[in-house]
């Protein structure tokens, strides 16, 4: 499946004239948008101050061929970037810009749903609970503007990037050519009417070729990778549709995890660095996530608690880990889609 086929489902996922969609997301709804943007994104009402481009009426602008377009470097495994997982000599992280298989640990993790189904969720490492902004753009009539990627202003190892993504909606005008607009300052210049809504959307930006064949509850025939706008530079990111989930609050939702390390927190080498603890020869955890895709609740940011490996063989499900001895309450925020579920798995 091309980019531009899987950027049609991204936008077309429940659209309509009067209830305009991106990928379930609605725009003009008063139930699920505020009434512009906040004083802290330098725009208020959907008016934004001048940039640095000139005006479509100006001629100022002129569409950009995103094949034709450079590519934003892209590194997730950065001091700047990761946190749990920062390259270096002895782990052999991929370098920037090198693709990654996800389908590989450290990447992938087999553990427990909440009544011990056996279940698989990829690691994206630890991301802040505050959603980042990310730019869809749509006609007055509520069409999406064909081949437009959507815009966003942050990527890994800038500050204020988050795997999750907050969607606003902008409207154009008729005459508006897709991909006029390539840049956050570009769409500061111009007098578009922007509608943040309360939809979040799971979108790792990774570096162009990576790979992640599994995406749980989705009918695409291959993993959607998604073409995207930074700075007037392309970039790729994953989408994961999974389940879907809102903001209350302005805060990416979380649910509960419960892990164990081969080396307990506070003993030398232990947590994270020391490895999930696994069964003998297997590569099966007794980590447990208290929701599913589908169960009231379900996020994949998740709030992860520490319990005692001495407990590892007695937690198979939820009710067990919470009784294990839990050595430390939000120990962090880790991304972790849910990817596959008992006879789902492959």
């Amino acid at each position: 499946m091309s980019n531009h086929k899987t950027r049609r489902r991204f936008l077309m996922g429940a659209g309509s004239v009067a209830a305009v969609a991106l990928a379930g997301c609605t725009s003009n709804d008063d139930s699920s948008a505020d009434d512009g943007m906040d004083d802290d994104d330098g725009m208020e009402n959907g008016a934004m101050e001048n940039g640095e481009e000139g005006t479509m009426e100006n001629g100022g602008m002129e569409p950009t061929d995103p094949a034709e377009a450079s590519r934003a470097s892209i590194d997730r495994f950065s001091e700047e970037a990761g946190t749990l997982l920062v390259r270096t000599e002895e782990n052999g992280l991929p370098g920037p810009d090198e693709p990654i298989d996800f389908d590989q640990g450290p990447h992938i993790t087999q553990g427990y749903g909440p009544d011990g189904t056996t279940i698989e969720y990829y690691n994206f490492d630890v991301q802040p609970t505050a959603p980042a902004p990310i730019y869809a753009f749509f006609y007055e009539n509520g069409d999406p503007v064909e081949e437009q990627l959507n815009i966003i202003g942050v990527k890994p190892g800038d500050s204020g990037y988050n795997d999750f993504w907050r969607v606003n909606t902008v409207t154009v005008p008729d005459d508006y050519e897709a991909n006029t607009i390539t840049s956050v300052g570009g769409l500061t210049s111009m007098d578009y009417d922007i509608q943040q809504t309360n939809m979040i959307k799971n979108c790792p930006v990774v570096p162009e070729g990576s790979t992640a064949s599994k995406h749980y509850g989705d009918d695409l025939d291959e993993p959607p990778l998604v073409d995207g706008w930074y700075e007037g530079e392309v970039v790729s990111y994953f989408l994961f549709q999974e389940d879907t989930y809102e903001t209350m609050d302005g805060s990416v939702p979380l649910s509960p995890i419960y892990v164990s390390f081969n080396t307990n927190p506070g003993m030398d080498g232990g947590g994270p660095a020391s490895g999930f603890m696994t069964e003998e020869m297997s590569a099966q955890t007794h980590n447990v996530v208290a929701t599913l895709p589908g169960d009231a609740g379900y996020s994949p940011l998740w709030m992860v608690n520490v319990y005692d490996n001495a407990d590892f063989d007695s937690v198979s499900d939820l009710d067990s880990a919470t009784d294990a001895n839990i050595l430390a309450e939000g120990a962090a925020m880790v991304n972790c889609p849910v990817v596959s579920m008992g006879d789902s798995m492959m």
